[in-house]
């Protein structure tokens, strides 16, 4: 299959309906589902509802706040009856209490162990900001997992492309010493669509054929 047709293939399925499932504040009270499951995980405001509406071209399906750590349970969406889509919580918000970041490890390692159709992490790094300790932590919790990442840079139209190019030999460096890191970084803006069409194609050969 061509690039060129997997694009096409994957514009299909991701303008297919998406409709929310669910929601709790911990795994064990999601429903199970039988469908792939690709969960978006990342910093507090680092634009993981932003990317969810944006790859659904949808405006309001994933909640989007100004707040960072507003979005405290997981969200289940059900893209086209193929896959199944979970918004995680943030991390790494400073005004959370040490308590509840390790409150947040427990319930995401609680996730990542429970969910046997999980087929794929998207971990979203705020391309203004670089990898933060806090995106090490959850990478190192992927490791633990054996949970297979793929790294999305967002917001990158913020920056040059002298400066995404360092940035991404940076990451590249990085992710080579995780085992659970698939190789290639994505660089996409829920603004301005840039870089949607090829994570699509990445996210859309996780479905059924």
């Amino acid at each position: 299959m061509t690039a060129a047709v997997e694009i096409e293939a994957a514009r299909k399925l991701f303008a297919q309906p998406c409709v929310f499932v669910a929601g709790a504040p911990a795994a064990d009270a999601l429903p199970e589902s039988a469908l792939p499951e690709i969960a978006f995980v990342g910093r507090s405001n680092v634009g993981k509802s932003s990317l969810i509406n944006a790859l659904t071209n949808r405006k309001t399906l994933a909640r989007v706040s100004n707040t960072p750590g507003r979005t405290r349970q997981i969200n289940l969406f059900e893209l086209g009856g193929k896959l199944m889509l979970a918004d995680l919580p943030g991390y790494g918000y400073a005004k959370v209490s040490r308590d509840e970041s390790r409150q947040w490890q427990r319930e995401i390692l609680a996730y990542l162990a429970t969910r046997p159709n999980l087929r794929r992490v998207v971990l979203l790094v705020d391309a203004r900001r670089g990898l933060m300790d806090s995106d090490g932590q959850a990478m190192a919790l992927l490791d633990k997992s054996a949970v297979a990442f793929t790294v999305v840079l967002t917001k990158a139209d913020k920056l040059k492309p002298a400066e995404c190019a360092a940035l991404t030999d940076s990451l590249t460096g990085e992710l080579a010493r995780h085992a659970a890191a698939l190789a290639g970084i994505h660089l996409t803006s829920a603004e301005k669509g840039s870089g949607l069409d090829a994570l699509k194609a990445d996210l859309a050969a996780l479905a059924p054929s």
